[in-house]
């Protein structure tokens, strides 16, 4: 699994999680273009399917994609073949939008999954974790305290997660531009996975 990239580059890896949505994927895009930076989307199947247009915004904009499951599922909670089947029917709405090229990226919701589905998935997939969780999803913090344990944490080759949802745009559509300001202007670059 992938946790972090070489550290011996200023370059940050920004994820975000659980879009693409209209309401706060378009937003994120205009953020990231500002300070000219890419990230990597791991979209959840449902929303690709009610939101294709935007999904195309991510890629025609330099963005990856990556699977995070068709409904966003808690892998100890179901069994394997339910698991990949939900995988595998969000990796079919994702792969037309995928260079051949590429290997396929998944993150499993919640950071959680069996040892047997990360097996068998690993044999597909590059399962891709995190060093830095931003934590933009908990209402209980505040977004200054949201910003400084992200700037706090990430490192060279850190793997942040953010995540383009509802639950989290409170906090980052306050965080995202400090973030990518404070670290633009330490010489840091935000790179696709």
């Amino acid at each position: 699994m992938l946790w972090h990239m070489p550290r011996n580059t200023k370059k940050i890896y920004l994820t975000f999680d659980d879009g693409p949505i209209p309401e706060v994927t378009p937003p994120v895009l205009e953020m990231l273009g500002q300070w000219n930076a890419k990230a990597t989307f791991f979209c959840v199947g449902e929303n690709v399917q009610k939101h294709p247009q935007v999904l195309k915004q991510v890629v025609e904009q330099g963005h990856r994609l990556g699977n995070h499951t068709f409904h966003h599922l808690k892998g100890v909670e179901v069994s394997t073949e339910t698991y990949l089947q939900d995988t595998a029917l969000c990796q079919q709405l994702l792969q037309p939008e995928l260079s051949e090229a590429a290997p396929m990226l998944f993150r499993p919701p919640y950071g959680r999954f069996t040892k047997g589905q990360r097996t068998a998935l690993s044999a597909q997939y590059r399962l891709v974790m995190w060093d830095v969780l931003s934590a933009d999803y908990d209402s209980r913090l505040s977004p200054q305290v949201c910003l400084q344990k992200s700037i706090r944490y990430t490192r060279p080759g850190s793997i942040i997660v953010f995540h383009d949802s509802l639950k989290a745009w409170d906090r980052l559509q306050w965080v995202l531009p400090r973030y990518l300001e404070h670290f633009s202007r330490k010489g840091f670059t935000f790179a696709t996975l």
